[in-house]
């Protein structure tokens, strides 16, 4: 596991929290906010997988 992996997945369960936390508080602004954070968390977690699948098939 690296760290992009680590920090993506971090990202995406904050995205979460701040989707819902806007849906409880009636902000549409908040919940837009959070599914970004998910996807940008989505996105690195992806990267790392990537690097890791590099780093495996070159030992």
């Amino acid at each position: 596991m690296n760290t992009d992996q680590i920090k993506g997945a971090l990202k995406e369960v904050a995205g979460k929290v701040q989707q819902k936390t806007g849906e409880v508080l009636n902000s549409p602004e908040q919940q837009v906010k959070g599914v970004a954070k998910q996807v940008e968390g989505n996105v690195q977690k992806n990267y790392g997988d990537a690097k890791e699948k590099i780093k495996d098939a070159t030992k």
